[in-house]
């Protein structure tokens, strides 16, 4: 009877994994993530900034606030209205940023959560505080407003 080698047992079983991730992969190494990112348009990965009543953040802050003092920040979704919460059409999450830092975010469920976030931060300096709003549906909607800090 021969005798098996212990590593020859695990060089057959990276060559049959190897050799079926040839043939599955199509040859290549693909990420696990790989064809989720062409899944969507450009038009559904760029923010709208357009004015729309019921996607657009309307964020209610004060327009000047001193550093470092906490304050509030209240983003309501549907400037002209309400959104509504279903579980076919609802707002995933609302971020909040800074310029471009964020600063911020609240994850929402449909149904149970209604699209409206109190943030209380503080700030070391001004610029312009922006308010990311992303439903189920489509691309996220963006709303911005000045803020100034005094010493």
């Amino acid at each position: 009877m021969a005798t098996v080698h212990p590593w020859s047992r695990i060089w057959a079983a990276a060559a049959v994994g190897l050799i079926l991730g040839v043939f599955v992969g199509g040859g290549r190494a693909q990420p696990v993530w790989a064809g989720q990112e062409e899944q969507f348009t450009p038009e559904y990965k760029e923010l709208r900034t357009s004015f729309d009543p019921k996607h657009t953040p309307k964020i209610t802050a004060p327009d000047s606030v001193k550093r470092g003092e906490w304050f509030d920040v209240t983003v309501n979704i549907g400037a002209g209205g309400e959104h509504p919460s279903l579980s076919e059409h609802a707002i995933r999450y609302i971020a909040l940023y800074i310029n471009t830092a964020e600063i911020a975010r609240v994850y929402l469920h449909p149904v149970y959560s209604f699209p409206k976030v109190t943030f209380t931060i503080a700030l070391d300096e001004g610029g312009s505080l922006r308010a990311i709003a992303e439903p189920n549906h489509s691309a996220g909607w963006e709303a911005a407003k000045k803020i100034a800090v005094a010493p």
